[in-house]
């Protein structure tokens, strides 16, 4: 599959690089492209497939396009690449908005929600933003099973995120669709108390993991 991914930082690289070992096509969108000290430091990259274009480059590539922007600049990005230009495509979007005092850039609506619509024409889907880049793409690193969750409006959308997710090493019982995009606010607030646990344990690769109730249990 042709992915585009926006976003040259930790996690579009991460992506990349296990997307490239799963056999895809990946162009990496910079607004940069040219630039030598990104270049350099993409070299492993390079060598294994990557192409790096300019974002409309990158979205023009794309069968899946990737948000993985800080969330405070997403929507002008894309809106610098055009809504022709991404009508009828998948959009995976990953990111969460920080403001400077590390609260929530979106804290009533949600990034997804703002991309989706301001994009109406393009398919949004959000997910893999409730997990540190290395979870993202290394699921059996942790002890246990956990979930992934996805929200947005099209049901084959979220099938083919589901799809890249499974080449991520994800389950399909881990994939836990949450419904529209609407949801989408509960997946990005989940960043706060990621923080939190984060802070506390000392580590960022960690996940949760719904529990049903047991068999035979009464409902409450």
């Amino acid at each position: 599959m042709r992915i585009g991914i926006l976003g040259t930082g930790n996690v579009g690289q991460a992506l990349a690089a296990a997307w490239l070992r799963a056999g895809h096509d990946v162009v990496l969108g910079s607004r940069r492209p040219g630039d030598e000290e990104l270049l350099t430091g993409l070299k492993e990259l390079l060598q294994a497939g990557l192409q790096v274009d300019d974002p409309a480059g990158a979205a023009a590539h794309a069968e899946v396009l990737v948000n993985a922007t800080p969330g405070t600049a997403s929507v002008a990005l894309l809106a610098s690449i055009g809504a022709p230009a991404l009508a009828g495509k998948v959009l995976l979007d990953v990111a969460v908005g920080f403001l400077e005092d590390e609260s929530l850039s979106h804290q009533v609506v949600s990034l997804g929600e703002e991309i989706q619509r301001a994009f109406p024409d393009t398919r949004v889907v959000k997910s893999l933003c409730t997990i540190d880049r290395a979870v993202m793409v290394a699921p059996e690193s942790l002890e246990g099973p956990s979930t992934v969750f996805l929200s947005g409006e099209d049901a084959e959308a979220k099938r083919i995120v589901g799809g890249l997710l499974a080449d991520l090493g994800w389950p399909a019982d881990a994939l836990l669709d949450l419904g529209g995009i609407a949801t989408a606010r509960g997946q990005e607030h989940f960043a706060l108390l990621f923080i939190g646990i984060a802070l506390s344990t000392g580590t960022f690769k960690f996940n949760i993991r719904f529990v049903p109730p047991a068999a035979g249990a009464e409902a409450s």
